[in-house]
């Protein structure tokens, strides 16, 4: 009998059995689980009113409870906590637990017409609750007998079973994949609702909207199913999100884990609610810290923290002070001083010192602001203040118009720009002056300036002008003020000044110095101006050189026309053709020029302005004029042909150039001009190189020969008299290309071979020396010598019983060869020469030149370079780290050349 002990005026009025529990109900409202294993009473809760109807799920732990006021509540005894069922029908005739393991939370209540689909949602961030999932129309006649994944079964009037699915939890179609879009995002709705987030997770596949995903992501949230709402974001690929979820999926405490949901979901008044009642209620502080809410986390931390109250109080003071509410912002200011002060006893923060720093500092600008300047200006302007605050309250005092006190904070500050110009506007000169050496602004230097002008004291104003860099102004005061025009010219031909330049003009227009004042004109580009007092004063031809040298003053083509108009009106057809060339008519310079030439047809000048004139004009007609000129055939009169060399390489015609450099080189070969027709051939040598053009054999033979002979100097300085005789021998082979000095040369031969001990040859050239047409005019102090040469027994040797000449292998096809043999008997090539012996080169044992890239032997050049000579080819200075092997010898054999 139920129950055992109970008042006299308690009644039984409904009950339940489970497995576990038999649960009762009385009409005092008191329910009952007695536990059937221990047989003993384990809960009794009292209800407000009597109880009418229990229906319990199949576990006993939900309670669906009627009472005699025809509510309906879900009662949970774990929890001992009873939730009211909205929209609950007044005649309710029966409720229905879903009996499906996964559907365990979900229950219908019906009447004779309707039934009403509910969730019993234990686990979200809005708390347990119960939610009305829909309602559908109940047959007629018809009772629901049992609940299973939204099927419903039921008894009809003559005893049959029937069933139906429940509205929430229909699909309409065969499969979700025949749904339209519309109806898929309803089916979804209902599947969110009833938090059936699997079969969600397939309707969100089919959709595939990001609307759809972020929809089931905010229903897992809020049923705080993280596991699955994580694998829904690394779905979507939100990579933030995944990492957020994973820092707290491993909470245990649900309030604090509905907190951090929460605040994910953006709704944070709720997650402070679920942070106040966890195990860490700091985190609402810390959260509302780290959404700059400063008057909650003000409030918080006098709770929570209190520790926390200055540095939030000063945080909430930086926010006021940036949107302009200084007052409040002084206020928390202080507050944050004073909190920092009266908390002095417990452990100091570590930022402490920075703290009040930073405090003072905001005292400091919104006591300003707020009108209370002294307080201010004395806080900024104590010694402990930083620079930042002197220089942040300065230019709150300079808006403010207090321009004494500014000045004053920008001096302290070391803000020397800003406080000259505050004192200038103040007109305080004194102080200004103080501060100008430490002033680096152009714009301050100049207002100082001007003062000081106006005040008459020009050299202090010179300086000021000096360093705000208004070279004018120093020009102008040089030239009105300070009688220095010395001064005047030297800055403006410094810096190049248009408007110094016409100052200094027209001052010496004034003194009568017009040469000068045509300089400055044109320096100044006022070149009709400077033309017209050139005209006035008969000073053309200083501004034609002038106007020439000016090329930064820019000049124009009509300028150097009229100057050529001029000349030419003077007749004087030098300076016209000159100008003409100038202003880029080079058919009338070309004109001109020709006429200078017709009276005086040897004058270098005119001939070498006339190869710029043709050079520039790129004409082929112009260029035949001069050709004609230059060969002759106009006067009968050949030029010199290194005129027509410098036309043929001004107008890039490197082949005709090479002709008529052979002929130049010639020509100062036999006049005893040895280096400087080498140094001729060399310069066209190298130019057809760069061109890619073949190099003629006689130019290559010829430079072969000069350069065979400079040599010879080398190698007697170096003692190595063998090869310096060599060198002459081949030389005195080819006497007839050194007209000029054909008996000396002989000489040194001679005498050369005699120290190497090429005796047969020394007697060979001797005897030559000793022919009539030689012999007088060998030197006195030798011709004794060779005469002994040719008079001695024994010295009438033939060539064959001197000592033979070594060999060394030939380049190209490796044959034996003598080593000054430069053409090779064997595969008939010229061969190269080296540049430091006159020998052929050879292949294992090759470098060249960095400078000139002629080819040398390596250890040959080496000991040249080391004993401090230069490259004997360019006279270039090189040294012997820049000596490198070469490792493809096929760049420097040559084919011959054509003539």
């Amino acid at each position: 009998m139920f129950p055992s002990q109970h008042p006299l005026d308690m009644n039984i009025t409904a009950h339940a059995l489970t497995t576990d529990f038999l649960i009762y109900a009385s009409s005092m409202g008191h329910i009952h689980y007695f536990f059937l294993e221990d047989w003993k009473l384990v809960t009794d809760f009292q209800h407000t009113a009597g109880i009418r109807e229990l229906y319990a799920d199949q576990t006993g732990i939900r309670l669906i409870v009627v009472d005699d006021r025809s509510e309906g509540y879900v009662y949970s005894p774990i929890a001992d906590e009873m939730l009211k069922i909205p929209d609950f029908p007044a005649s309710c005739s029966g409720a229905l637990w879903d009996c499906d393991a996964q559907e365990h939370n979900v229950f219908i209540v019906f009447d004779d017409t309707k039934i009403i689909t509910y969730l019993y949602d234990k686990d979200s961030i809005e708390g347990t609750s119960v939610i009305n999932a829909g309602l559908c129309k109940l047959p007629t006649n018809q009772v629901p007998l049992l609940l299973f994944g939204g099927q419903v079964v039921l008894e009809t009037a003559s005893g049959k079973l029937t069933q139906m699915t429940l509205p929430t939890h229909e699909i309409s179609g065969p499969s979700i994949h025949d749904i339209q879009k519309g109806s898929l995002q309803q089916t979804l709705d209902r599947q969110l609702k009833l938090h059936r987030f699997s079969e969600a997770w397939k309707t969100c596949q089919v959709l595939n909207r990001k609307e759809a995903w972020e929809q089931l992501t905010e229903g897992l949230l809020r049923s705080l199913e993280i596991e699955f709402a994580i694998r829904v974001y690394r779905h979507i690929g939100n990579v933030g999100m995944v990492w957020s979820l994973q820092s707290i999926q491993n909470i245990e405490d649900q309030r604090l884990l509905a907190g951090h949901v929460s605040m994910f979901l953006q709704d944070f008044d709720r997650a402070q609610d679920w942070y106040l009642k966890s195990s860490q209620p700091v985190a609402a502080l810390h959260m509302r810290q780290d959404l700059l809410h400063w008057d909650q986390a003000l409030q918080l931390a006098a709770k929570l923290a209190p520790e926390q109250v200055p540095y939030i109080a000063r945080e909430y003071a930086q926010q006021l002070e940036f949107i302009g509410n200084y007052a409040e912002a002084l206020s928390h200011y202080e507050r944050g001083l004073l909190e920092a002060h009266t908390t002095e006893g417990k452990k100091p923060h570590p930022d402490e010192e920075t703290h009040n720093m930073q405090c003072r500092a905001g005292v400091a600008r919104t006591a300003i602001r707020c009108g209370d300047i002294r307080r201010g200006v004395s806080i900024a302007a104590d010694t402990s203040s930083s620079r930042q605050l002197k220089r942040e309250c300065a230019d709150i005092l300079e808006s403010m118009k207090h321009l004494n006190d500014a000045a004053m904070l920008y001096e302290s500050g070391l803000f020397y720009d800003k406080a000259a110009s505050a004192y200038i506007r103040l007109k305080n000169w004194e102080k200004v002056g103080d501060v100008l050496p430490n002033v680096t602004s152009p714009k301050i230097h100049l207002q100082y300036a001007k003062a000081k002008e106006a005040d008459g004291k020009y050299q202090e104003a010179l300086k000021a002008y000096e360093m705000a860099r208004d070279m004018d102004s120093v020009v102008r005061l040089n030239l009105d003020h300070l009688n220095n025009p010395e001064e005047a010219v030297h800055v403006v031909q410094e810096t190049k000044s248009i408007e110094g330049a016409k100052m200094v003009a027209r001052f010496f227009q004034r003194l009568g110095d017009y040469r000068s004042a045509i300089r400055f004109l044109v320096l100044s580009r006022c070149h009709d101006e400077a033309f017209q007092l050139a005209r006035q004063h008969h000073q053309m031809e200083l501004y034609g050189e002038v106007l020439t040298d000016s090329l930064e003053a820019d000049v124009k083509p009509q300028d150097f026309n009229s100057l050529a108009l001029h000349f030419e009106g003077e007749n004087n057809s030098m300076l016209a053709g000159k100008y003409y060339y100038h202003a880029g008519d080079y058919s009338k310079a070309l004109k001109h020029l020709m006429q200078v030439l017709k009276a005086n047809s040897e004058d270098p000048k005119v001939i070498s302005l006339a190869i710029e004139v043709v050079a520039v004009a790129s004409d082929d007609h112009l260029a035949s004029q001069l050709i004609e000129f230059l060969l002759g055939e106009a006067d009968g009169i050949p030029k010199d042909p290194k005129f027509l060399f410098r036309l043929y390489m001004a107008r890039h015609q490197y082949r005709e150039a090479a002709k008529t450099a052979i002929i130049v080189a010639s020509q100062e070969q036999i006049n005893g001009n040895y280096r400087n027709a080498h140094d001729v051939l060399f310069e066209m040598y190298q130019e057809l190189r760069r061109n890619g053009i073949k190099i003629p054999t006689e130019m290559h033979s010829n430079l072969m020969l000069l350069h065979s002979y400079i040599l010879v100097r080398l190698h007697v300085r170096q003692g190595e008299h063998l090869k310096g005789a060599r060198m002459l021998i081949r030389v005195a082979n080819n006497i007839s290309k050194f007209p000029s000095h054909v008996v000396p040369i002989l000489t040194s031969t001679v005498i050369e071979c005699s120290r190497a001990g090429l005796k047969a040859s020394a007697f060979s050239y001797a005897a030559m020396l000793m022919r009539p047409e030689y012999r007088l005019q060998v030197d006195p102090k030798y011709s004794k010598k060779i005469e002994a040469v040719v008079r001695k027994p024994g010295s009438k040797l033939s060539a064959a019983n001197e000592e033979e000449e070594p060999s060394s292998p030939c380049p190209y096809c490796d044959g034996p060869l003598p080593v000054t043999e430069l053409n090779c008997v064997h595969c008939k090539n010229s061969v190269p020469f080296c540049i430091a012996t006159g020998q052929h080169i050879v292949k294992d044992n090759l470098t060249a030149c960095p400078n000139c890239d002629f080819p040398a032997i390596l250890p040959e050049l080496q000991l040249i370079v080391e004993s401090g000579e230069a490259c004997p080819m360019c006279c270039k200075a090189i040294s012997v780290d820049q000596l490198r092997k070469v490792a493809d010898v096929k760049s420097y054999l040559y084919q011959q050349g054509e003539d």
